[in-house]
C-alpha cells in the first residue's frame, strides 16, 4: 500500500487556513491535491484538533483489527459446527 503524503497536522493546517479565509483553489495548489482530495479531506477532519485525527486514526485501527479478530472467530465457530453435525 502507498505510503500517505499528508499527515494530520498538514491536512488539518489546510482545512484552517480554508476557515480563515484562503481560497480552496490556492490552498490545493500550494499542496498539489486536487480539489476533492481538499473537501475529503474537511468532511472528515473539519473542526478536529492534531490529537483528535491522531486518536481517530488510532481507533480506526484498533477496529480493523477486532474485525479481521470476529471474522476469524465466526469461521472457527462455523467449523467446529460443521464437524460437529458430521455423523461418523
Amino acid at each position: 500500500m502507498k505510503k500517505k503524503r499528508y499527515n494530520e497536522e498538514q491536512i488539518i493546517g489546510a482545512i484552517k487556513k480554508h476557515d480563515a479565509g484562503a481560497k480552496v483553489d490556492d490552498i490545493c495548489r500550494e499542496l498539489g491535491i486536487s480539489t476533492g482530495t481538499f473537501y475529503n479531506w474537511r468532511s472528515k477532519y473539519a473542526g478536529m484538533e492534531v490529537s483528535e485525527a491522531k486518536r481517530l486514526r488510532e481507533l480506526e485501527k484498533e477496529n480493523a483489527k477486532l474485525k479481521k479478530l470476529l471474522a476469524e472467530q465466526l469461521l472457527e465457530a462455523e467449523a467446529m459446527k460443521d464437524i460437529i453435525s458430521k455423523k461418523w
